[in-house]
Order: structure tokens, then sequence, then C-alpha cells
């Protein structure tokens, strides 16, 4: 059974970090794209970066370039999103998602197309606020 499993939001003040955690199973990452994604009220769901499958090469969206990276230990089932310099627009729940046909379709993830992905987990809120 294919699931994901998100955990590690809360509450941060404006310039904090957080790191989410996606604990994923029933696949594996060797052959699976991750992509994290938030969707906050009101707002479209938008990706904020992925990591390929294999060795991996993450993206990201001009928005979170430079404070976001996500990063995976394969080996234990987990893909991490380390959040930093964090504002209220992050605010949002957050989203890890596998796309299960990454070797038939790209070597490289993407964070535009969420319609990739086949399967998702439940999300973490996170809230930035003082």
């Amino acid at each position: 059974q294919v699931q994901l499993v998100e955990s590690g939001g809360g509450l941060v003040q404006p310039g904090g970090s957080l790191r989410l955690s996606c604990a994923t199973s029933g696949f594996s990452l060797e052959t699976a794209h991750i992509g994290w994604f938030r969707q906050a009220p009101g707002k479209e769901r938008e990706g904020v970066g992925c990591i390929s499958s294999g060795i991996p090469s993450t993206y990201y969206p001009d928005s979170t370039q430079g404070r976001f990276t996500v990063s995976k230990d394969a080996a234990k089932g987990m893909v991490y999103l380390q959040m930093n310099s964090l504002t209220p627009e992050d605010t949002a729940v957050y989203y890890c998602a596998a796309d299960r046909q990454a070797g038939a379709r790209s070597n490289m993830c993407s964070w535009r197309r969420d319609f990739w992905y086949d399967s998702w987990g439940q999300g973490t809120q996170v809230t930035v606020s003082s």
C-alpha cells in the first residue's frame, strides 16, 4: 500500500525555520520523484520544490529558491523539506506527493506539474505568525 505521511508542521515566527518530514512506504524513492506542494486558504495549490528519483536533483520556484531545501534518505524512505527565512506568505497546508511514473516520464521532477503526482499525503499545517 502506497503511503505518504507528512509531519513537522506548526507555528513559527517570521524569519524562523521549520523542517517538514515525509515518511513514504509502498514504493521506492529510487524510482519515484517526490514533490512538495502547499495550499493556502483561498489560493490554488502551488509547488515549492521537488527531488528526483535515483541520484537526486532538486528544483524550486523563484518563491522558495534559496530558502527551501528538499532532501531525502532513500534507505529510510524519508523526504525532508527544510524551510528557512519563513514569512507569513508561507502559511499553508504543505503536502508531499509521489510521481511513481518518474522512470518512464522524465529524469527531472517537476514542481509545476502537480498532475504528474499520483499519490499524496494528508498534509501538515504551517503557520508563520508573530
